[in-house]
């Protein structure tokens, strides 16, 4: 991991600090960002989210897919995870946690909107860091690369279609001509720009596309941190009035991502795959496109929102869990394979 994804909770917490202090400084020219909109798109964070997502989708080859019936019992345990039980366990804990326990300590206004925002965070399966996470513990590489290349095709589709289900069972209205519009600007549009730019580098050589890689990888951080500091310049009065919120919205999160790779590991083990499938499958099950779910949550309900400050909460304790999930199952390697080899066909 480099510095920036190593650290990245660290800038998070600079960015809230940053953020709030601007947006008590300076609340002219935020609410003037705020301002930019295009058929409810901010074009700032909309750039922002291009330059975010645009470098981490160049690594997924979609050619990869056919790769898939190889591991197809890891592919199968993945897909049940990220589209069977995520998004719905997560809308649960939702409801648990922000309709209930927490409830009395939570701006009453804002309970759907939090739920919202941890239903998108759900909905949309991790891309990027996945390959971060898969060599931290030997994953499979090419299970890896074409797991991801699948789910990315899946949420192309799937995406819209389920945070509107579990929106509306959770009483939330939501537009769908605006969701579809950020599956296409902040989906379909970077997957298509990533490929043919992808496809461009490929032809220079397998050398000049690593070097490309390596120069634009700290685009994607850059851009995510100042979109935070201007997410977090828009929420400094609400977080101000309410600096136990995000502790509380984190709860249902860490316990969805423990939940989630923990299913996925012992499913893996219960039909006898193997280790290193198991481990990015634990992990993918676990971890989130928190960029897309910023991005959807920003269009969808505002930069104000509690939508988007749930989606920011993701990005908060994303790094030291997974890393958490990482040494577990790194070090239960020896207990898994005992397990496994007596379920392998």
């Amino acid at each position: 991991m480099n510095v920036f994804e190593r650290y990245l909770t660290v800038w998070v917490f600079l960015c809230i600090v940053v953020g709030i202090a601007l947006g008590q400084a300076l609340p002219g020219p935020v609410q003037a960002i705020g301002g930019m909109e295009v058929a409810k798109v901010n074009l700032p964070v909309g750039l922002l989210i291009w330059v975010m997502v645009i470098p981490m989708l160049l690594k997924v080859d979609f050619g990869a897919l056919h790769q898939v019936r190889q591991h197809w019992r890891g592919i199968g345990v993945t897909l049940f995870i990220n589209w069977a039980v995520k998004p719905f366990s997560m809308a649960l804990l939702g409801w648990i946690f922000v309709r209930h326990v927490f409830a009395p300590w939570l701006p009453a206004g804002q309970l759907d909107s939090y739920i919202a925002g941890l239903i998108l965070l759900a909905a949309a399966p991790c891309t990027a860091m996945v390959f971060v996470w898969s060599r931290l513990t030997n994953g499979h590489p090419l299970f890896t690369l074409s797991q991801v290349a699948l789910n990315d095709t899946i949420m192309v589709f799937a995406f819209a279609p389920i945070v509107a289900l579990l929106l509306g069972l959770s009483s939330i209205t939501v537009p769908w001509d605006t969701l579809l519009t950020s599956v296409v600007l902040y989906i379909v549009v970077p997957v298509v720009i990533a490929q043919l730019w992808r496809r461009a580098l490929l032809a220079r050589g397998q050398a000049a596309f690593d070097a490309a890689l390596e120069k634009i990888g700290p685009w994607s951080v850059s851009a995510l941190l100042l979109t935070l500091v201007l997410l977090f310049a828009f929420q400094g009065e609400a977080i101000l009035r309410e600096p136990l919120v995000i502790a509380m919205l984190a709860v249902p999160i860490l316990i969805q991502v423990l939940f989630n790779s923990a299913l996925a590991y012992w499913l893996n083990r219960r039909v006898g795959e193997a280790h290193n499938v198991a481990c990015p499958s634990a992990l993918i099950g676990a971890s989130n496109f928190f960029e897309l779910a910023v991005a959807a949550a920003i269009s969808l309900f505002g930069f104000e929102s509690g939508a988007a400050l749930a989606t920011v909460v993701g990005v908060l304790i994303e790094v030291p869990v997974m890393l958490l999930v990482v040494r577990v199952v790194n070090q239960s390697k020896g207990w898994y394979e005992a397990g496994s080899a007596l379920h392998r066909p």
